[in-house]
């Protein structure tokens, strides 16, 4: 008995090494599409490439493998560099673009990456094809003829279409149709490729009577796409001219802000009638704008709305027209004085008996309308010997008046008013009061006492201070002194009219010198003044990590570490460590700018968070460290087929497969809470799962979902449960996909839909099977191979083919996968013995057929795929059936593979896969013998047969 148990436990643990092996593997990845493709080329040049109509709804599906599940991104290479796919990524399986443009089209790119080997990376381009009204140009050439007293008159005719792909052209006059050398009158341009796109030139020689007429332009791209021919008529007569045109108004038109603008454009001649527009400079016209034809209104204008405006009128014959005119809009802006003392005596002082010289300066639109005027004491001022007046100083700018009072004298002490007005009127005028008088002294600047330095900490509001004397008090200029960059207020330079620059929110970027300075305006032209504020920002540390989670189990040895990147000041750092309101330790940062604090055997009492502030006089820098025994989120298994088919018609059952992520890191697993319920409903039904043992890395663990009502879809939640408590859940969704037929004796295919039949194409093999009908394949290139109808005689039909042109070499494969069946087993101990019948129509036609083989693929069989049919050369253009027996014993697959001929006359095609419960009825001869099921038993029969006879032995 003890020799019983004793193989029982080797033959168990032994079969659960099998059971939970490691499955995790690096991602593949393939991409399938579905929407409205006009056409999909398969790895021309290395690559695929995805025809799809400008309007359609792109659709394209990451397909992945990979344990744990791949985290999946779409990106996009752009046809232009000005288009990135609007600089974002799509993170889902799904790529899907509707409506689709043609600058959307490019070369799209699916990345899976699980964190294991190198990401996998497939890629498609997507040509959007499209095709735009064509437009006609006319053009005339006029020259004299030296011999003869007469002018030849030449017209060209230029068609312009913007398509994908290149578009092709064709001329008409009238109903006859125009080509090279028909007619001697005419000549005809081949396309050649321009800026606009390929063109085609329509050449009139020497008009004649019979060339006035109507020419139409067809434009086509084959009828690519199902997009329909485009044309253009353009009628010829000999009044056909180019457009002309006069505008009814000035230039410039100088208007006050708030009236309304109205500019006229009529054509002057032109045929045909031309169109026209208004544009404004390269910007668009005012939203207020209103347009009637060629008349434009701008009412309430606005200095904004100021510019230069053009009337442009076309007809496509020669060059548009365009006139313009400006729009002024007048205005004044505020102005500045400044007083000059006697510069021949570099004296900063008024003094009797000196120069003094006011200046005034007005920014004014138009600057020619600008008028000054000069007061004193509110009595007008006018030029004389003493008192001369002048305007537009040559040494400053524009817009700028001087009163130079030569040889002062006490009576000249007074308040000046400059006046400032625009000839046109409708503006305000702006008046500038200037005081002289015997207190009238320059400016003086200083820094209060403590105002420099000014220490402040980051976030405050803080105000620099430099204290101006003088009469009359200058304005300050604010600027930094140490570098080149702009002030708080993104300009290069600051004004203050009381010598205080605030700044709110202060930064650690705003620590330097600051400088101030006096003006020139507003006060004394002299020699500027200045001084120099040294604002120092202090900061608190900043610290990392900010926060980090850290999963340890009970009696663990672990540390944190917190490190300081940037303080201010820098010279005393003190730390505290906590565990939650719990102090752990005090003391200085080391010179290395970092601290520690060790764990040496956790217990329950040290899971929680765990803070460490780093601080200085302007506050602390927090690392923060959560500490617990969260087991981490378990990982589903994705690569299995999902559901298992039954025979029994309202339930399904699911193998939920997962691995643990990093079991290890904290307290053993002892079970799982298993949580599931029906998508877009509210009750979860939960279950425990226990755990036996220590799971391993990689292991992979089954547990069977039984009784789920079929078709619905589940949410499952898997939470891993240790001493600690519940860990991180994760959550899949469950789904019924059932097979074409729901059973497996009565499954068939004829590739009507674009599923499938949840065929796929093999990873590995070197070219893919495409479905077609022959309503839609182009046979142009290879007239003599492939089928010209499905196997049931329609050409609307489809069926499934290996396209044998170039590329393709000779010897390459292509492998079509059924969906997996599972065989539900008969015997007791799991045996099965049924049969079934496998079947399908072959179409073989061409001198250069190759090879066409079916393989049968069972789940667990150590062997590579099992042949059961071949055949080999050219078949006739017809269609044949083939059948064979099969006695799978696990889940199966069917493998047919396409083995491409010598040359491109090879084209192989499959229709109307059946496979049916029993032994085919009449199978036709075949040259490879129906293959038995393997020899090697399987493992659950060997389990059986050593249980029964050690019971025998024991007897």
């Amino acid at each position: 008995m003890d020799l019983v148990f004793g193989l029982l436990w080797f033959l168990t643990v032994f079969l659960e090494d099998i059971y939970c092996q490691g499955v995790y593997a690096p991602p593949t990845v393939r991409i399938v599409h579905s929407g409205h493709a006009c056409n999909i080329e398969e790895e021309r040049y290395t690559e695929r490439v995805y025809t799809i109509r400008e309007g359609e709804t792109l659709e394209l599906t990451c397909l992945v493998t990979g344990h744990p599940r791949p985290q999946i991104r779409w990106t996009k290479t752009a046809g232009s560099a000005s288009d990135r796919f609007q600089d974002s990524s799509v993170f889902n399986e799904t790529l899907r673009i509707a409506k689709i443009q043609r600058h959307q089209g490019g070369r799209y790119y699916c990345k899976a990456e699980n964190g294991l080997g190198s990401p996998a990376i497939k890629s498609i381009r997507v040509d959007v094809y499209y095709l735009d009204d064509p437009i006609v140009t006319v053009h005339q050439s006029i020259g004299e003829a030296k011999e003869q007293f007469y002018y030849e008159r030449t017209v060209f005719l230029r068609c312009v279409a913007n398509s994908n792909p290149p578009v092709r052209y064709s001329w008409r006059r009238g109903r006859e149709v125009l080509s090279q050398g028909s007619d001697k009158g005419v000549e005809i341009y081949e396309p050649f490729f321009t800026q606009q796109g390929e063109t085609k030139i329509l050449k009139l020689k020497n008009l004649r009577p019979q060339d006035y007429a109507n020419y139409s332009c067809i434009a086509s791209v084959r009828n690519v796409c199902g997009i329909p021919d485009k044309n253009v008529l353009f009628r010829l007569t000999n009044k056909t001219a180019s457009p002309t045109i006069k505008l009814l108004v000035e230039d410039p038109i100088v208007v006050n802000p708030g009236q309304t603008v109205t500019l006229v454009c009529i054509t002057s001649g032109g045929e045909p009638t031309p169109t026209l527009t208004w544009v404004r400079n390269l910007e668009p016209l005012p939203e207020k704008s209103v347009l009637n034809g060629g008349t434009l209104t701008l009412p309430a204008i606005t200095s904004e709305e100021a510019g230069v405006y053009s009337c442009v009128a076309n007809n496509n014959v020669g060059n548009p027209a365009k006139k313009s005119t400006t729009i002024i809009i007048r205005a004044l802006k505020k102005g500045r004085f400044w007083i000059t003392p006697d510069p021949y005596h570099n004296d900063d002082n008024i003094q009797i008996g000196r120069e003094v010289k006011i200046s005034c300066q007005v920014e004014a639109t138009p600057p020619e309308e600008l008028m000054f005027s000069w007061l004193k004491n509110g009595r007008a001022l006018r030029s004389s010997e003493r008192m001369v007046i002048t305007q537009t100083d040559p040494d400053v700018s524009p817009g700028t008046t001087n009163l130079d009072i030569i040889d002062l004298k006490f009576t000249d002490f007074g308040t000046y008013t400059c006046m400032a007005s625009l000839k046109g009127g409708g503006i305000p005028e702006i008046s500038i009061d200037v005081n002289i008088s015997s207190t009238t002294v320059p400016p003086n600047l200083t820094v209060p006492r403590g105002k420099s330095p000014l220490v402040t900490q980051e976030g405050d509001t803080v105000e620099l201070q430099c204290l101006v004397s003088g009469k009359p008090k200058p304005i300050i200029l604010w600027s930094r002194a140490d570098k080149e960059a702009p002030m708080p207020d993104g300009n290069m330079q600051s004004e203050s009219y009381d010598g205080v620059l605030r700044i709110v929110n202060v930064s650690r970027e705003m620590t330097g010198s600051y400088r101030c300075q006096t003006s020139q305006y507003n006060g004394f032209n002299v020699k500027p003044r200045e001084a120099i504020v040294e604002l120092i920002v202090q900061y608190p540390p900043t610290v990392e990590p900010v926060f980090t989670e850290i999963r340890q189990g009970i009696s663990r040895t672990f540390s944190m570490n917190c490190r300081v990147l940037r303080a201010h000041p820098h010279k005393v750092l003190k730390y505290e460590w906590r565990l939650g309101n719990r102090v752990l330790s005090t003391g200085l940062v080391d010179s290395r700018d970092e601290t520690e604090y060790n764990v040496r055997s956790l217990n329950r009492e040290g899971y929680g968070e765990y803070t460490c502030d780093i601080s200085n006089e302007a506050g602390a820098g927090r690392c923060s460290f959560l500490v617990t025994g969260k087991a981490y989120a378990p990982e589903f298994y994705y690569d299995t087929y999902s559901p298992l088919w039954q025979n029994r018609p309202r339930v399904y059952d699911f193998k939920l497969q997962w691995t643990q992520m990093n079991p290890n890191a904290v307290d053993r697993i002892m079970a799982y809470r298993l949580g599931f319920r029906q998508t877009g409903q509210q009750r979860w039904w939960e279950q425990e799962i226990p755990i036996e043992g220590v799971i391993q890395k990689g292991e992979l663990i089954t547990y069977n979902l039984t009784e789920l009502i079929k078709p619905e879809a589940y949410e499952v939640r898997l939470t891993p449960i240790t001493r600690f408590g519940e860990g991180d859940s994760t959550i899949r969704i469950v789904k019924y996909s059932a097979p074409i037929n729901p059973h497996l004796r009565e499954f068939h295919c004829s590739f009507e839909e674009e599923p499938i039949c949840m065929f796929t194409q093999e990873k590995g093999d070197d070219f893919d099977w495409t479905r077609h009908s022959a309503a839609t394949r182009d046979t142009k290139y290879t007239p003599n191979t492939g089928p010209s109808s499905d196997r049931s005689g329609s050409k609307q039909g489809f069926y499934m083919y290996i396209e044998t042109s170039r590329p393709r070499l000779e010897g390459e494969k292509a492998r079509l996968l059924s969906p997996t069946f599972n065989v539900a087993p008969k015997s007791p101990y799991g045996a099965t013995n049924s049969a079934y019948c496998f079947s399908f129509y072959y179409h073989m036609y061409g001198k250069h057929i190759g090879t066409l083989n079916v393989y049968l693929r069972q789940k667990g069989q150590a062997a590579s795929d099992s042949p059961i049919w071949t055949l080999s050369g050219n078949q006739g253009d017809r269609w044949r059936q083939a059948k064979v027996n099969i006695h799978p014993i696990s889940s199966f697959q069917m493998v047919l593979e396409g083995i491409r001929g010598p040359g491109i006359e090879g084209d192989i095609a499959i229709d109307d896969v059946t496979i049916e419960e029993g032994v085919c009825g009449d199978p036709p001869p075949n040259n490879l013998r129906n293959m038995a099921p393997p020899t090697a038993t399987h493992i659950r029969q060997l389990y059986v047969t050593l249980l029964l006879a050690l019971f025998s032995l024991r007897r």
